[in-house]
């Protein structure tokens, strides 16, 4: 797919990588980038439209799938962080939250733009997963739960979504200097760098990204003896 003259819709876009990701797409080259947020006044990126969109919204997705027919490309963002593990005292709500927004978020996105993706010729979809779609800490295992599905979730979409020309990009990465894990102690990618990178995977075809050295060295360490999944982690 090619970025310029594209039109984007960006969820999450009002801050961290997605706001990396609409500097990208306007410096690409992009005709229109629908910048969407829960509080669309949050949105403070010139040149781009702010949207209302609530990923965990039926109705707010179904009404801006209705008001949005230019879209060319979809980046599916949005995403929480709740830090707990399947035992902790908030475990199920946890979960769930991270399902709702992480999971069924890019679920409804993608069911509701899938139609105007193929009317406008094909275009893209680009879920934003994680290096811990494959493996699972202790102080944050429901959100590689949230994740894991949401991988699942793009191998399958991409599947279906072939017959119309859509292309389906996952991005897998680590630690990104971004609120989300603000707290953690550990290097980190610049979402500038990611969000360049991933555009730059989406014009070359790719239906994978990994992008930075954590990911590609977790996604490596899969079918190693025993898998980096069952590896207890340090610490």
């Amino acid at each position: 797919m090619k970025i310029k003259d594209s039109v984007a819709l960006v969820t999450g876009a009002n801050r961290g990588l997605g706001l990396a990701f609409t500097q990208a797409l306007l410096a690409g080259g992009v005709r229109k980038v629908y910048a969407a947020a829960r509080d669309p006044a949050s949105v403070k990126q010139a040149g781009v439209v702010p949207v209302r969109l609530d990923v965990t919204n039926a109705e707010q997705v179904a009404a801006a799938a209705a008001e949005l027919g230019d879209v060319t490309l979809v980046i599916n963002n949005a995403g929480i962080i709740r830090g707990s593990g399947f035992l902790g005292e908030n475990g199920v709500e946890a979960v769930r939250a991270e399902l709702e927004t992480n999971f069924f978020g890019p679920v409804h996105v993608s069911r509701a733009f899938a139609p105007i993706l193929a009317r406008n010729g094909g275009g893209a979809i680009v879920n934003v997963l994680s290096a811990l779609s494959w493996v699972a800490f202790p102080g944050s295992s429901t959100y590689s739960a949230s994740k894991a599905a949401a991988w699942s979730f793009s191998n399958g979409l991409r599947n279906e979504l072939r017959g119309q020309g859509t292309q389906v990009l996952a991005l897998h990465v680590g630690y990104m200097d971004t609120d989300m894990v603000r707290d953690v102690a550990a290097p980190k990618s610049k979402p500038e760098d990611v969000a360049r990178q991933t555009l730059d995977a989406l014009e070359a075809g790719q239906s994978e990204i990994l992008a930075d050295e954590v990911s590609r060295r977790v996604k490596q360490s899969l079918s190693a003896e025993p898998g980096v999944y069952l590896v207890p982690p340090a610490g």
